[in-house]
């Protein structure tokens, strides 16, 4: 699965460091079309402005999202100086299949410059946007991690 574009929480978009996102735990989470992402720097900040629209717990999906380890800001020209690259998430179906879901947002687990779960961004799972459909049993989740990293340094 492709990922659309990456937006930044821009509330947060101040506090962002490189050095404190790869030292960090970083999650992403799989969250339903319900969600309405509010961007603007009076938006939306930490998880709990999000986590009542995540999907449900259970059928190889875990309350929280995956970890993405490995984290590390990768020098690169041509971007703004640095790139964030960490594993890819993969969830594998169990039982009655992940559910459909639109959002997958990127967040610190834990407190962060005073704050608890400070988000970082989210992206749509395809460009239209659409929901992504129920994921069935032992299929897996997988998506997929642009070329130049999630996303670049600010």
């Amino acid at each position: 699965m492709a990922a659309g574009a990456f937006t930044l929480y821009a509330k947060n978009k101040d506090d962002l460091r490189i050095n404190d996102i790869v030292a960090g735990t970083i999650k992403m989470a799989l969250v339903s079309s319900a969600y309405t992402p509010n961007v603007t720097t009076a938006g939306h900040a930490l998880w709990a402005d999000v986590s009542a629209n995540e999907i449900a717990n259970g059928n190889g999906y875990t309350t929280g999202g995956a970890t993405l380890t490995g984290a590390a800001a990768v020098a690169a020209a041509g971007n703004n100086g640095y790139y964030l690259d960490a594993t890819v998430p993969a969830w594998t179906a169990t039982g009655a299949g992940i559910p459909a879901h639109r959002y997958y947002v990127m967040y610190l687990s834990g407190t962060v410059w005073g704050q608890v779960n400070p988000l970082i961004g989210y992206f749509v799972g395809d460009s239209t946007p659409a929901d992504i459909p129920l994921t069935t049993a032992t299929n897996t989740l997988t998506v997929t991690k642009p070329a130049t990293g999630w996303f670049d340094a600010i």
